[in-house]
């Protein structure tokens, strides 16, 4: 391969469409324009989504759903990991380390799923009331 050798792959390049140039071209006249209307015109022109007037689809929908930006940082773990994990004492640093929670979660939620036999003390971490419940009749406490 020499510089003076070397080309662009087929079909990368294209040349540029010439318009307005004689009948005999195939783009002569209205220089594929089409006839009369906005976009015929020089400066015709109009935003995206612009409908010619019509109510545009974005606001002939109705609007629904909410998504929580905070929800990324709230996590969950259930009776079932406290009792995998073992600890007498937990709290959000220890459930990071364990990696039962992600390093961007702020804070934890216990949620009722599973069994729990140990005698177990949550610090700073929420619970839910069945999840609570079951924590103190084995035995522990929610801080």
């Amino acid at each position: 391969m020499q510089l003076n050798t070397i080309k662009p792959a087929v079909g990368s390049k294209q040349e540029r469409r010439r318009v307005g140039r004689g009948i005999g071209s195939g783009f002569g006249k209205t220089a594929g324009r089409g006839h009369k209307g906005q976009h015929s015109r020089a400066g015709g022109y109009h935003k995206v989504g612009f409908e010619g007037g019509q109510m545009p689809l974005q606001r002939r929908l109705p609007k629904r759903g909410f998504k929580s930006r905070t929800l990324r940082f709230v996590g969950q773990v259930t009776l079932t990991d406290l009792q995998r994990l073992g600890l007498g004492e937990v709290d959000l640093l220890t459930l990071k380390t364990a990696g039962l929670v992600g390093e961007l979660i702020r804070s934890v939620k216990v949620v009722k799923t599973g069994e729990l036999t140990l005698k177990v003390s949550l610090k700073g971490l929420g619970a839910t009331a069945g999840a609570k419940a079951a924590i103190e009749a084995a035995g522990g406490s929610v801080a």
